[in-house]
């Protein structure tokens, strides 16, 4: 890989300014849909960005990166040089379950109670515990990860068997489709599946991660908390 392919190709301010519209959306959403702007959080995407990606994030001050893959995050951590709070929010392979833990703050990604034993392992071997958002295909996209609604129970009791995991909520991403109904329909029954979830289990879920750049209104008016932005603020992936 040449040296120019680590560059990021907007300037700082670029980002900047891209940040600030994004908050002012956000704003403007969470107000007109009874929201506090406050429970929403944006997250940069930073999947295919280089490292220099997640130092604008953070000398902006956003709370949070997302990454999708396990080793692409390990280098982009080392290079990156700064403190930051990663996070997991692609499919997660068992066999890369020990260096998910020992490198991100939170995974959104729990799919399966494979998964969850494997990752209970993990901490064990680690001496932590690890916050994870179990991941549901509420949209029923064959080209998606994520456990059925019907599959949601059974994770989600695994999960909170798992003594050195801390599940926070639930995580979903909806169908790609130009009608944003669909991704509306996909955000609303995730919201229902979560209350439906704390219901049985007498568990807070405070957290919905769900809601990305085409379809960031419609996330938040559901109830998103965390909306996973990469394009609109980096532009275009390479």
């Amino acid at each position: 890989m040449k040296k120019e392919d680590f560059l990021i190709r907007i300037p700082y301010d670029t980002f900047a300014d891209r940040a600030r519209r994004l908050e002012n959306r956000i704003r403007e959403i969470c107000a007109a849909s009874g929201r506090s702007p406050g429970d929403v959080k944006l997250m940069a995407v930073t999947k295919t960005h280089p490292a220099e990606a997640a130092g604008y994030a953070a000398r902006y001050g956003l709370p949070c990166v997302g990454e999708n893959r396990v080793r692409e995050a390990i280098d982009k951590i080392a290079r990156a040089g700064c403190h930051m709070r990663w996070e997991l929010i692609g499919h997660l392979q068992s066999n890369k379950a020990a260096l998910a833990v020992r490198h991100f703050a939170r995974i959104q990604s729990v799919d399966r109670p494979k998964l969850v034993a494997r990752l209970q392992r993990c901490c064990e071997s680690e001496d932590r515990t690890l916050p994870v958002l179990l991941q549901v295909n509420t949209g029923n996209d064959a080209e998606k990860f994520g456990a059925t609604a019907e599959e949601a129970p059974v994770l989600l009791e695994a999960a909170l068997n798992a003594s050195r995991l801390k599940v926070e909520g639930l995580m979903t991403i909806a169908p790609f489709d130009p009608d944003p109904s669909v991704a509306r329909r996909a955000f609303a029954s995730l919201r229902e599946l979560r209350d439906r979830l704390q219901d049985r289990f007498a568990t807070p879920l405070p957290e919905l991660s769900m809601g990305m750049t085409g379809d960031l209104r419609e996330a938040i008016e559901e109830g998103s908390t965390c909306v996973r932005v990469g394009s609109a603020l980096f532009g275009p992936r390479e």
